[in-house]
């Protein structure tokens, strides 16, 4: 571990006194005068005014759409998936899941939780690899894994770290193949691409409310719908699909996954402040793009001609040729100091050192022990096939794995000060003395 009491590099570097967050939540007052008024009127379980409320701001925000709050991100994601595949294949047979042997095109490089309810619904993800130009689903390998697969007909998608992906080029891939999409927004809230709100391209949308996102309500999410069907079908399901009549009647599977109307007055309180964050978000990605220029290392892709992002997290790309000895485990790593060179985890070392919170970009799905056997598609075709051991080579275009070796995540508090900030770019360049 680094010291910077004795490593000489970071002589004249003191720690923060108090801890300086990765992101963390962000509380206005507001929220307090929401959760009060459902405790006075009592309405502290899963119906009430706030609820309601948030449900018609974000409707209205996004596209008109049909929403539902929920428990989570990852529970709007499984309702989502859910109907995406009784749509595709009709209600699933008593103890078997809606995808039961059917295979879905999954987003690669994010959080587990986008890809976990496909299994779930005892489907198989294939996971799409990565392309450069804004870290998301590559549109040309989809389409080659269209070729490979065309039996599919679903498609889950993430916007990472809150840039958006290429959604025309994605959408048109889809719409071509007669698939239907599920997108998770649950990092990109208030994002847009081409001016349309991210949640506005899926048959079946989210968003998340989870701690760390750029508004939250503690935990909590939100399926957005196209129709008021589905959000009715879901909003049953929520509330373990009970059926209209004077008893608890179940005719079909239900979950436990509807949003507290406590959780909703946070959030109710949170989401007047969503353009203010944006700006303090991207306020902080523009000091670290300037205060680290000139280092051999470049910021998370960024393209305003087409989106403008939330700028949820800032991150670090560090140029092949000054990358440092690195190796991974699964659970563990090793390093080592090189003159002029630095690695992500003698930089993340660095950063805890001076009591600040980075961390590693996601890893990659297909890298991931509890879906290492599952097919991986690269835009030249390339990859791992079904069922057969993966052996990377320098033929094999694998975008998300080089990311995920060469990338992690900075400070990106929208609390954090400018002159904290400079003390996280110094510290960030003597990594590389």
């Amino acid at each position: 571990m680094i010291d910077i009491l004795t490593d000489p590099r970071f002589k004249g570097i003191k720690p923060f006194d108090t801890k300086l967050w990765l992101a963390s939540p962000t509380m206005h007052g507001d929220e307090q005068k929401w959760v009060d008024e459902a405790i006075r009127t009592n309405w502290v379980s899963t119906i009430g005014a706030n609820i309601n409320e948030i449900e018609r701001i974000i409707s209205e925000r996004i596209g008109g759409r049909h929403a539902v709050a929920l428990a989570s991100g990852t529970s709007a994601l499984h309702l989502a998936v859910k109907l995406a595949a009784e749509k595709l294949y009709g209600q699933p047979m008593p103890g078997h899941g809606a995808l039961e042997g059917r295979r879905v095109f999954c987003s690669d490089m994010t959080f587990d939780a986008t890809v976990n309810p496909v299994a779930y619904e005892g489907g198989e993800s294939i996971f799409i690899d990565t392309e450069r130009d804004t870290w998301n689903m590559d549109p040309a390998a989809l389409e080659k894994a269209f070729e490979m697969y065309p039996d599919v007909k679903l498609v889950v998608i993430a916007h990472l770290y809150g840039t958006p992906g290429r959604m025309d080029e994605l959408v048109s891939v889809i719409r071509k193949h007669g698939a239907l999409l599920v997108e998770d927004a649950a990092e990109s809230m208030g994002a847009t691409y081409k001016g349309i709100q991210t949640g506005d391209f899926g048959d079946y949308s989210i968003v998340s409310f989870n701690g760390n996102k750029i508004i939250t309500g503690s935990s909590g999410g939100m399926i957005l719908c196209k129709n008021a069907e589905d959000a009715n079908k879901a909003r049953k399901w929520s509330t373990q699909s009970r059926e209209d009549a004077p008893w608890y009647q179940h005719e079909e599977l239900g979950y436990n996954y509807r949003m507290s109307n406590i959780i909703a007055g946070i959030i109710r309180g949170q989401l007047p402040y969503l353009e203010e964050h944006i700006a303090q978000k991207r306020s902080i990605y523009e000091r670290y793009k300037e205060g680290l220029r000139g280092l051999p290392v470049s910021m998370n892709p960024v393209d305003l001609e087409s989106s403008v992002p939330n700028y949820w997290l800032s991150c670090m790309l560090i140029d092949k040729d000054a990358m440092a000895h690195q190796v991974r485990g699964e659970c563990e790593y090793l390093y080592r100091t090189e003159p002029g060179k630095s690695s992500p985890h003698e930089i993340l070392e660095a950063l805890a050192a001076i009591n600040a919170e980075g961390r590693p970009i996601w890893k990659p799905m297909h890298m991931q022990p509890i879906y290492r056997m599952n097919a991986f598609v690269t835009a030249s075709g390339s990859g791992r096939a079904h069922s057969n051991a993966y052996i990377h080579s320098d033929n094999i275009s694998d975008v998300g794995e080089d990311i995920f070796t060469r990338g992690l995540c900075l400070p990106s508090d929208n609390k954090m000060t400018p002159q904290q900030q400079e003390v996280v770019i110094e510290t960030v360049r003597r990594c590389f003395g």
